[in-house]
């Protein structure tokens, strides 16, 4: 005789969005005795959102609320901004400030979703914590948990829960990571469970900065600081307001005094906060070959020795072949051609086949051909 899946105490965390009531529902669906909850990470939350920018507003709680009702679950909200203000968004100025480019999206995952989030579940005798991610987690035989890419590549978010380890994977349920829907189906799912949220915009963008202008948030935080943009020469070819404003690779908002003399775009290409420079190029500059990554997480038992994978730069990236290998708390990688783009403070997420092997946190870079050379 088969037997039953474990029925389970399920923490669903409900934005206020379609991906996370519709994955709630099919939790309680599948019989487990599931709980929402709304985590309230705005210190002082707006009353609505500007169209699909924003989050955790009051109308996103109510939401969340009127989902969990139409489920039939129960549901409270839970202030976490204190600790989403420390970890998340001082964290991203921070980087910034820096010279580093950071995702806040991993690390409201590490720290708040599967760190305060989690702790707080399990000591509340929880079994799981339940998001709308789409990324599968597979129990292997010895019982061990592993994170794939989800079903439906197109809708992959494995990138941005690279950063799980395997305990937190042993209490993560991603019930949309396994089925080939498109988001047009998971809307027309939520519509037939008579969820309001089936027409509600995605968000996208940073969800603390509602209107979507990074740079203008950055300066309110940080101050403008007026400094010297220049070349691979050393040459002044403009100036700007704070060099926290640009990342590496950035092409558009350069507002550039002096054309380059081959007539061909500039990028930037490297970022000094020391003294306030940033530095433009043309895009062959930008070739990366190597890196060394730091704070590396491992979703489940370390790699051991140099090994051959598939690695993500960004959430919305494709994959690059790459050796890399695990020395002294670094991660160190190779990539077997060149890619552009890669900024210090960025993570990379390797992969075996669809498996997640971890993540680690970009410190440095090693160029095809240095900033300051001949051309």
């Amino acid at each position: 005789m088969t037997s039953q899946p474990r029925r389970l105490r399920v923490l669903a965390a409900m934005s206020g969005g379609v991906d996370s009531a519709v994955a709630a529902a099919r939790a309680a669906e599948a019989g487990h005795d599931v709980t929402g909850v709304h985590l309230a990470l705005s210190a002082d939350p707006q009353s609505f959102r500007t169209g699909a920018r924003g989050c955790c507003t009051i109308e996103d709680s109510r939401d969340a609320r009127r989902a969990a009702d139409v489920i039939g679950i129960p549901f409270y909200v839970w202030d976490l901004a204190e600790r989403f203000r420390e970890d998340v968004v001082e964290d991203f100025v921070a980087e910034y400030e820096a010279g580093r480019t950071p995702n806040p999206c991993l690390r409201c995952n590490e720290k708040i979703k599967f760190a305060a989030l989690l702790d707080k579940a399990l000591a509340l005798g929880f079994d799981a914590v339940c998001t709308g991610h789409y990324a599968t987690v597979v129990t292997r035989e010895d019982g061990s948990r592993e994170l794939h890419r989800a079903s439906d590549m197109a809708k992959d978010q494995s990138y941005v829960l690279g950063v799980l380890d395997e305990k937190q994977l042993a209490h993560a349920m991603f019930p949309l990571g396994d089925t080939l829907t498109t988001k047009e189906e998971i809307r027309a799912e939520a519509e037939r469970r008579g969820l309001a949220v089936a027409k509600k915009p995605d968000s996208h963008d940073i969800c603390f900065i509602a209107d979507g202008d990074t740079q203008g948030f950055l300066a309110r935080r940080l101050g403008r600081a007026e400094g010297a943009i220049v070349d691979e020469t050393g040459q002044k070819v403009g100036t700007h307001e704070g060099a926290y404003g640009f990342t590496i690779g950035q092409r558009k908002g350069l507002r550039l005094g002096v054309p380059a003399a081959d007539g061909k775009p500039r990028y930037v290409l490297d970022i000094s906060p020391v003294n306030n420079t940033v530095t433009v190029g043309p895009a062959a500059a930008l070739d990366v070959t190597a890196l060394t990554a730091i704070r590396p997480r491992w979703c489940g038992t370390p790699p051991t020795g140099p090994g051959t994978y598939t690695a993500q730069l960004r959430a919305h990236g494709g994959e690059t072949p790459v050796t890399a290998e695990a020395v002294d708390r670094e991660l160190r990688v190779t990539f077997t051609e060149p890619v552009r783009g890669v900024a210090p403070g960025q993570a990379i997420v390797l992969y075996d086949g669809t498996r997640v092997v971890g993540s680690a946190t970009i410190a440095s870079t090693v160029r095809a051909k240095a900033a300051g050379a001949a051309v």
